[in-house]
């Protein structure tokens, strides 16, 4: 079996809120890019990649070179078709280079899955077959406190049992500002649903500190708190991490798997997000997986939920799946949530197939 052909799209995918149609911003898309990948045998692949912002016409290009440069090659050597793609110019280990990997990456992976029978979750390990996961991107930060409180009783009504919402509010909050918005938060939801939040890298060490630990005195019960400061600032994150009772997240921002052990090593974190398209895809999500689970640190995704269900669930280290569904409009069906839990799909592969309506709809 050899990869016979490629084919490459851009496209603008609406950022809406699906899960409590609370958007802060309406009409606002997203620029994705999407690779089929097709072997002489008959079988498809399939990657999605992003963040190529003002850039994505070169994400686009990226993809298409790499995926063209595995036609005529065995998909079951991924290894050694990564190794072909990074010989050269190929722009260094993290940018637009990585983002196009995770494309190829994945779209290996969907059909050497597909040619074993098996689906991915499986094929990488197969720990469980259901994984928890929580509502993402509807507590956002532009949010009103009653905004904020009526999207998430709706997530709450829609039987999510884990919600994240966002701190690091917009203008100039007080440390009082802040607290006020994960108490109004946790008023709306009770004691007993897990409650993440996300900073998104916007506090000094010293804010994450002061502000985490007034959250916690005050009896809010975070789960964890998320990218509290700059990503790469490993030992600012690690004096936040040893002073929190609060667990601390982080890794999205992370390209590749190099930085990855700088982090786990400076013990950065507490727990494990790792992105896949920053990471370089599949191939190198599992390897910092492996990573987590030699320092016993449990392990979770950021966005993509239809495709990283699969990676999470198969880790016995895997913690929980973020349920960020901008992109589930862009399948003919996704992995179903029952009980506050990500089904597994028994299908081969990935288990997705494009929804072609929606392909020709979100063309750029």
């Amino acid at each position: 079996m050899k990869i016979a052909a490629c084919e490459t799209l851009t496209l603008l995918v609406p950022e809406d809120d699906p899960l409590a149609n609370m958007p802060e911003e309406a009409g606002r898309k997203r620029p994705i890019v999407v690779l089929r990948l097709r072997t002489d045998s008959g079988l498809e692949g399939i990657g999605v990649t992003l963040y190529g912002g003002r850039l994505t016409r070169s994400l686009h290009a990226a993809v298409e070179d790499l995926a063209a440069a595995t036609v005529g090659e065995d998909p079951m050597r991924i290894e050694a078709i990564i190794a072909k793609l990074r010989t050269g110019d190929a722009g260094g280990p993290g940018g637009i280079f990585t983002l196009a990997l995770a494309a190829v990456d994945t779209a290996l992976w969907d059909i050497r899955a597909q040619a074993l029978g098996q689906p991915l979750w499986k094929l990488l390990g197969g720990h469980r077959d259901r994984v928890p996961t929580y509502a993402s991107g509807a507590l956002r930060r532009g949010l009103s406190d009653d905004q904020a409180q009526k999207a998430a009783r709706i997530l709450l009504d829609k039987g999510f049992r884990e919600m994240k919402t966002q701190m690091a509010l917009p203008g100039d909050p007080s440390p009082a500002d802040e607290l006020r918005r994960v108490q109004v938060v946790r008023e709306a939801i009770g004691p007993d649903i897990k409650l993440m939040c996300d900073i998104n890298q916007r506090w000094r060490p010293e804010q994450a500190i002061d502000i985490g630990r007034r959250v916690h005195e005050a009896g809010v019960g975070l789960f964890w708190l998320e990218d509290v400061t700059t990503f790469d600032d490993y030992a600012g994150l690690a004096r936040v991490t040893a002073a929190l009772p609060t667990p601390v997240a982080g890794g999205e921002y992370v390209w590749g798997i190099v930085p990855f052990r700088h982090m786990i090593e400076a013990r950065s974190v507490d727990i494990v997000m790792v992105d896949l398209a920053r990471v370089g895809g599949v191939t190198q999500w599992m390897k910092v997986a492996a990573m987590a689970e030699a320092f016993n640190l449990p392990i979770v995704s950021h966005v993509m939920p239809e495709i990283l269900v699969h990676l999470v669930a198969a880790c016995p280290h895997g913690l929980t799946v973020e349920y960020m569904p901008w992109m589930l409009c862009l399948y003919e069906e996704t992995p179903k949530i029952e009980d506050g839990h990500l089904v597994l799909p028994q299908t081969p592969g990935l288990g997705l197939r494009f929804d072609e309506k929606a392909i020709k709809a979100f063309r750029a």
